[in-house]
């Protein structure tokens, strides 16, 4: 019956809110049974865990393949590294303009790009948000979500008339946007006002079709970054995050959720919260707006680094925050006001990431990466504060698969993909970034003590991680969505 076997695991089902002492027989890539006493068919394949925590794998929601090294090549790398986070599925920005494939021009002709240099390459399962640039952009949501099978778009707020990496710059270059367009507050609201559409012409799916927004302000961050920049006794982390304060993100929330309101969108998703004003925002803002289904995404790094514990290497938008912002996001967490934890992976390596004055932080670039630490520092530090395995689950796999439409993907029980992660929640080890398969030769979580490994993954029944050691074969697949949801 079985091609696959676990067993003496402890099963974690986010789904069910519970982990179970069962065995879980899979064939032909999929879970068929999870319960006691399964028996071995003469050709099964049997693992024994060891008593160790049997996770789903993890939905990495928020990555950055190819922001800055080609995508081919980061697909590749970073798929691996996902792997040695417990990352089964990821999914990645995408948008035409500088950066990724430095190009403009309809989806239609830049997406097929996208899909064709990932193919084959990858290491886990993937899929691609997209974001809406310029106005023919709108007119192509329906075909994205018909012909490519793409569910979910995103806003950068700031992008109009704010630098991706500090400073004020001209952005229409940037962009690469058609003479006489803007990327501003009304294309945002035309963007909802298309997705709703689309929304509306496809009834059966429009729970599962959302829009993200990265929420900060890009007037405030300008001007508190002059009032920085003038001022010597702020440095490093703090200075960034002096330079793009928490009410940029609290007023940007509120103009989102306000537009959302205003276009009859109802799915929106607010990602990586960094602070106590931004948590503040979003919860008023779902109190405001009942009938507007909101989403809040927080960070690894947010959740295990503060503007003093870490280097500039962790400069990421929105910043790094003070200890302050971090324990009140964790109350969140625990609170069940956070509905998933990414880690914003976007390798970026020292040649690039530093400018010509390394301890410049206005001069370095923005974003880092640590898929690889996703599940085991959540569990980790997760545990410390009386997080369940099942929640951490849920926060990781279930909630942001049923969010983005993976079906079959975010727990274990019959009829969901055999995405097994092995964990031992009791081996201690230190974070570092040698050990790491991406090319970033640095991680802010340096010499972080974690207190849980993921030791074997297992993707669709094939085994991709093994004691640690990804296994050299990319079996990874590009999936459609909304997946058919298992019944």
């Amino acid at each position: 019956m079985f091609d696959l076997l676990f067993r003496n695991v402890r099963v974690v089902q986010p789904h069910r809110g519970q982990t179970v002492q069962a065995d879980i027989g899979v064939s032909g890539g999929t879970v068929v049974a999870v319960e006691a006493g399964l028996e071995a068919g003469p050709d099964t394949e049997v693992v024994d865990g060891g008593g160790k925590l049997a996770f789903p794998g993890a939905v990495d929601a928020h990555q950055h393949w190819g922001i800055y090294n080609p995508l081919a090549e980061d697909t590749a790398t970073e798929s691996r590294a996902a792997a040695q986070g417990g990352v089964t599925t990821g999914i990645t920005y995408m948008r035409t303009g500088q950066y990724y494939l430095n190009k403009g021009g309809p989806y239609a002709e830049f997406f097929p790009q996208v899909l064709a240099e990932a193919d084959g390459r990858a290491y886990v399962d993937y899929g691609f948000h997209l974001a809406p640039m310029m106005n023919a952009h709108i007119d192509e949501l329906g075909m994205l979500v018909d012909d490519f099978g793409v569910a979910s778009f995103k806003i950068f707020m700031f992008y109009g008339s704010h630098g991706l990496h500090g400073r004020s710059t001209e952005q229409s270059s940037f962009l690469m946007t058609p003479p006489g367009e803007s990327y501003d507050y009304a294309h945002f609201e035309f963007v909802m006002r298309g997705l709703q559409k689309v929304r509306e012409e496809r009834p059966e799916l429009a729970d599962r079709l959302s829009l993200s927004l990265h929420c900060e302000t890009a007037e405030i961050m300008a001007a508190y970054t002059k009032l920085v920049e003038g001022d010597d006794s702020l440095t490093g982390l703090r200075a960034y995050h002096e330079s793009r304060p928490p009410h940029s993100e609290g007023l940007a929330i509120t103009i989102a959720s306000y537009l959302a309101h205003e276009t009859g969108l109802a799915n929106i998703n607010l990602l990586h919260l960094s602070s106590a004003k931004a948590m503040e925002a979003a919860m008023t803002m779902a109190t405001a707006f009942p009938h507007v289904n909101f989403r809040r995404e927080v960070t690894i790094g947010h959740l295990l680094t503060d503007v003093d514990s870490t280097t500039i290497g962790a400069k990421v938008n929105p910043p790094i925050r003070p200890r302050e912002d971090v324990e009140a996001l964790w109350e969140h967490v625990l609170a069940g006001n956070v509905d998933w934890v990414v880690s914003d992976h976007a390798c970026c390596r020292e040649e690039m990431k530093f400018g010509d004055d390394p301890d410049d932080v206005f001069l370095a670039k923005s974003g880092f990466g640590g898929t690889e630490y996703l599940l085991p520092g959540l569990l980790s530090e997760g545990t410390k504060r009386g997080l369940s395995p099942d929640a951490v689950a849920k926060l990781i796999s279930w909630n942001p698969a049923q969010r983005y439409g993976f079906g079959a993907k975010g727990t274990i029980d019959v009829g969901y993909d055999a995405d097994v992660v092995l964990v031992d929640p009791d081996r201690s080890w230190t974070v570092r970034a040698a050990d790491s398969e991406s090319t970033q030769e640095y991680t802010p979580f340096e010499g972080t003590e974690l207190t849980a490994a993921v030791t074997d993954v297992w993707l669709r029944g094939q085994q991709i991680l093994t004691d640690g050691t990804v296994v050299d074969a990319p079996s990874g697949r590009y999936i459609r969505r909304p997946s058919t949801p298992v019944s």
